[in-house]
């Protein structure tokens, strides 16, 4: 009886083969859009439960607030003038379509929060539950953005161009810039309302650093 030989491994199977390399596969234009919207919402929903709870958020958002607060100056003025700089940094290094799609995005949350209070009501949050709740929400929404090559500008963008053009890892580079501006805060609340904000800030920080690190999303 004739018996067959065993089949060969496949080649890419041989040890010391090469290894053909990994080619992204770019996202189509219905599925940017849909993450897009998804990632706003989700990002929009997470600010809506911190300020229901009183919980503040750092980045440039609570970098204006501290100096509204300390100087006495316009809240959205220093919103805007912050934020230039980080834009600037977006065309300059991560391309004119993240730019736009950032623009973009901030633009959608904050019509998202503005039209919250119409179509969504908390009667009662409790504060750690909503930072942990809102800081994993909006850590889930930036996460949709940055894999779609967007983000809701600020600190962000830094974290975003640290990991793009550094290796860093964008959740620690966010959660380093977060944390002593929330931080500061000790400034002008309570202590509990600052260690509340702290554990929203760590929660948002950590689902990125866990979820987002260099190299092993090759979506574009």
């Amino acid at each position: 009886m004739k018996i067959d030989p065993a089949p060969s491994a496949p080649e890419s199977a041989l040890p010391g083969a090469a290894s053909s390399p990994i080619q992204a596969v770019p996202h189509t234009w219905l599925e940017d859009a849909i993450a897009l919207t998804t990632g706003v919402l989700f990002v929009a929903l997470g600010l809506v439960m911190f300020k229901h709870a009183g919980i503040l958020i750092g980045g440039v958002a609570g970098l204006a607030f501290l100096a509204s607060y300390a100087f006495g100056w316009n809240l959205g003025l220093c919103f805007f003038l912050f934020s230039l700089p980080f834009f600037w940094l977006s065309w300059k290094q991560l391309g004119l379509e993240f730019t736009l799609k950032s623009l973009g995005s901030v633009a959608a949350v904050s019509v998202f929060t503005a039209l919250a209070p119409r179509v969504l009501q908390f009667d009662q949050v409790n504060p750690w539950l909503a930072a942990v709740l809102g800081g994993l929400l909006i850590g889930f929404g930036l996460l949709a953005l940055l894999r779609h090559h967007a983000s809701v500008g600020g600190v962000n963008i830094l974290a975003q161009w640290a990991q793009q053009k550094r290796g860093y890892s964008a959740g620690k580079v966010q959660l380093a810039v977060d944390l002593p501006i929330v931080l500061l805060a000790f400034l002008v609340v309570t202590p509990e309302r600052v260690l509340q904000s702290v554990l929203g800030a760590l929660a948002l920080g950590a689902f990125l650093a866990l979820n987002h690190k260099p190299g092993r999303y090759l979506g574009v």
